[in-house]
């Protein structure tokens, strides 16, 4: 039996196994409090679900050593969003009128156009770096501090760099994948990112935020509300047994296409 034989065999018979036919004898309880869908299967050689399961067998391959840890973060971020954050947004939107909450996403989004600009440069996208030093004048001067976004309107498009992009430019890989508590899916070179552009935000401290943030903490947790009612991303929406392992494969995917831009 040649190499490639062998090979379809064992592609079949790993496509066979993660064929879901009957997801009401799916019901089996994990450790963590998610059901298990990959125990009680049953087989089904059905061609017209091919396609799902090489998904499905593609999302299983990302790096995830951690998935026990990061199965039950995932547990409480999901809990957290229920009890304490979508409530939270849901009596934001409703004591706070559409053109106030999107001036403050306004001002916020202006802010991050600063770790944007030193990672465009970083990774030597000139156009970009012009076109975010372009925004940022533009908004911060005419827009009133960013509260609105007259450089959109101008046909300056925003841009998105952050240093785990950056880092991924110049080759350094992803490594394991990581759910972090309340901020949500990333890896560790992501997570170091995040800690890069949060220490160069607070050292340049464009417009004050950052060291008036200090003083006035309302004004992180208003930063907090509204990057949540900004995030599209509700826990549970996918309504499926793989929504875990759907959301570590669409992340790692969707790093890996903004790194290539």
């Amino acid at each position: 039996m040649n190499k490639t034989h062998s090979l379809g065999n064992y592609c079949a018979a790993s496509l066979l196994l993660l064929s879901l036919t009957n997801f009401s004898h799916a019901q089996q309880v994990d450790d963590d409090g998610f059901k298990n869908p990959l125990q009680n299967l049953k087989f089904n050689q059905h061609a017209g679900q091919h396609e799902f399961e090489r998904a499905a067998l593609d999302a299983l391959h990302i790096s995830d050593p951690l998935e026990q840890w990061n199965r039950r973060v995932y547990h409480f971020n999901y809990r957290f969003d229920q009890w304490v954050f979508l409530p939270v947004v849901k009596g934001y939107t409703k004591v706070t009128p559409h053109f106030l909450r999107k001036g403050v996403s306004n001002f916020f989004s202006n802010l991050g156009e600063i770790p944007t600009l030193a990672n465009s440069l970083l990774q030597l996208k000139g156009h970009r770096a012009m076109e975010t030093t372009a925004r940022i004048l533009f908004n911060t001067t005419f827009g009133l501090a960013g509260v609105w976004d007259p450089a959109t309107k101008m046909g300056l498009a925003k841009n998105n760099e952050d240093f785990g992009q950056t880092l991924g430019y110049y080759g350094v890989p992803h490594g394991p994948y990581l759910m972090l508590p309340l901020l949500g899916p990333s890896n560790v070179r992501d997570t170091g990112g995040l800690v890069a552009d949060y220490t160069l935000d607070f050292s340049v401290n464009w417009l004050n935020v950052a060291k008036e943030s200090e003083r006035h903490p309302e004004i992180f947790a208003l930063k907090i509300v509204d990057q949540r009612y900004i995030t599209k991303l509700r826990y549970g929406q996918l309504n499926s047994p793989f929504e875990y392992e759907k959301i570590r494969y669409v992340y790692t995917k969707s790093r890996e296409l903004k790194i290539a831009e």
